[in-house]
């Protein structure tokens, strides 16, 4: 067989492995969402060998979706680690024979303590099955292996139903992204969902401000200044009145000098868009981007007062990853 029909076949299987899974998805699973749902304690996944890694990834995968649940290394279990284990939680053993010996030396332990056990199994009759609440049944009549030695039809088995368990429980629980975000800060839906204008806004001696009895000159010079390409203007109240950026100034300059000495409200754009503080930094970059008759690239921030707190620029959202 040659390279690329091995590797056709071998994803020929595994789907078909996968495909299989459908119909016995029964009460018995229905059941093991219902008493995920009621748990008090925690799932703690564990396995062995290939196993243990696909426990791995679906203890990470409940833990991100709202489901709290961590991984037990069978082994380091008898070794001290089943004391993270308590009568509250329930414990995923996975493991395609259903006899692997460290699987089985633990399972006294968690009777004794009072976890419930759910097999992930692909034996109906064995050790690890009859000693369960629940059977998860991800058999495989043979594995994608040529030699029918290396797991991988039950390996991808049991992470597909990890996986089902997982958006089950989910959907059941009105998981939503901003939940999912707050589980991932670090990655770019995290800094999306999470960040918030004040993250990112100019503010204090950063906010470039210029009052209304100032002229356009002086309103370039805070421009140039603070680094923004525009400035807010306030009256004397602090209350935004309009903004001017740096376009304005230079369309000015194709009809003469002359206004650089006139007033700051000569030039500006009265009622610019604003945003407040607490709107995510998402929000400012759609309205950034949305705005007509063409985008924009900075915002005032204003509070109830609609005082120019802050000021937004394109730029300090696309460093923060949003997008």
């Amino acid at each position: 067989m040659d390279i690329i029909e091995q590797a056709r076949q071998t994803l020929k299987i595994e789907a078909e492995v996968i495909e299989s899974l459908i119909p016995r998805l029964d009460d018995r699973f229905i059941s093991l969402v219902e008493m995920i749902l009621a748990c008090n304690g925690r799932v703690v996944v564990t396995g062995m060998g290939k196993s243990g890694h696909i426990g791995k990834k679906i203890a990470a995968t409940l833990a991100s979706t709202g489901t709290p649940s961590f991984f037990l290394h069978p082994a380091e279990g008898i070794h001290g680690d089943l004391g993270m284990v308590t009568s509250h939680d329930i414990v995923i053993a996975i493991s395609n024979s259903g006899e692997t010996h460290e699987l089985l030396s633990i399972l006294p332990a968690l009777k004794r303590i009072g976890a419930r056990i759910i097999a992930m199994c692909g034996r109906e009759e064995s050790t690890l099955t009859r000693n369960a609440d629940i059977l998860l049944d991800v058999s495989v009549t043979h594995e994608a292996c040529p030699l029918g030695l290396a797991p991988t039809s039950s390996t991808t088995a049991a992470l597909a139903m990890g996986d089902a368990l997982a958006m089950a429980l989910l959907s059941v629980r009105n998981f939503r992204p901003e939940d999912f975000a707050l589980f991932h800060p670090g990655g770019a839906l995290g800094r999306k969902l999470l960040l918030t204008v004040e993250n990112v806004m100019h503010q204090g001696e950063d906010n470039p401000t210029v009052t209304l009895d100032k002229t356009v000159e002086e309103a370039l010079f805070i421009i140039t200044a603070k680094g923004l390409g525009a400035t807010t203007v306030v009256d004397s109240q602090g209350r935004l009145v309009g903004l001017i950026t740096d376009g304005d100034i230079r369309r000015g300059l194709e009809k003469g000098h002359d206004f650089l000495d006139k007033p700051v409200d000569t030039l500006m754009t009265r009622t610019p868009r604003t945003i407040t503080k607490d709107k995510l930094a998402a929000e400012a970059l759609r309205m950034m981007e949305t705005n007509k008759p063409r985008p924009i690239t900075v915002l005032p921030v204003v509070n109830k007062e609609c005082q120019a707190i802050g000021m937004i620029h394109l730029t300090d959202l696309l460093r923060q990853g949003v997008v």
